[in-house]
């Protein structure tokens, strides 16, 4: 139970920050998302895993940390909080007024790339800091995590929205800042780049692939 509420907290928070800088249009939004990430992964790693993100937890569970018994209530967790922080940030920052993104053609196809990788490079990084035997008791894990979403947001936010988490895509779409009909593209894209971390992981770090105990604070 610590594990889930503790992942509450930091999905709901870093869903509450994308939510209110974007629709207050703050310059720096992918700073502060950044900065909040580390901060909630370095909160709540030792307790979590600080995952925060249903594409991060597929990765965990296919690299051997964790189980489906509880990934399952993970992602359950991780998109209840994502919904309740949009609603509250759609009340605290006010609604959008900017047009919900809708790509399409070369558009749409460009915003999946940039979903798949950046969600790739997140889930790699996850991975290799927090959970590898080459890094125990490292001290730049956060840092590491919550720099890859900001410089994915400064990268391709404005591709694809620099979403990289379904949870976050979920919270996007209620406070209309992604388009509902096609809502479902952006978790498709983000578990896949999970998914490729978790396989590419596995193939460089052989010797990691049956579960290894947990012997620091902060192994996701």
């Amino acid at each position: 139970m610590r594990g889930y509420i503790t992942e509450f907290i930091g999905t709901f928070f870093l869903v509450f920050t994308v939510g209110t800088t974007v629709l207050a249009g703050v310059a720096l939004a992918p700073l502060a998302i950044g900065a909040v990430l580390m901060v909630m992964v370095y909160a709540g790693g030792h307790i979590s895993g600080g995952h925060y993100n249903p594409a991060v937890t597929l990765a965990v569970l296919l690299r051997g940390r964790i189980t489906l018994a509880d990934a399952v209530p993970y992602w359950i967790v991780q998109l209840t909080a994502g919904f309740v922080a949009a609603v509250l940030a759609a009340f605290v920052a006010g609604p959008t007024r900017a047009e919900a993104l809708s790509p399409s053609g070369r558009d749409l196809a460009a915003a999946i790339v940039a979903e798949a990788l950046f969600t790739f490079a997140l889930a790699y990084v996850v991975l290799n800091v927090a959970t590898s035997r080459d890094h125990p008791g490292n001290g730049f894990y956060g840092l590491a995590i919550g720099f890859t979403v900001a410089a994915g947001a400064f990268a391709v936010g404005g591709v694809s929205g620099g979403v990289f988490n379904p949870a976050v895509a979920l919270g996007a779409a209620t406070m209309g800042l992604l388009a509902w009909p096609m809502m479902w593209i952006w978790p498709a894209a983000e578990l896949l780049g999970g998914a490729l971390a978790a396989g590419l992981f596995l193939a460089l770090n052989p010797g990691d692939r049956a579960p290894v105990p947990v012997t620091y604070d902060h192994a996701a």
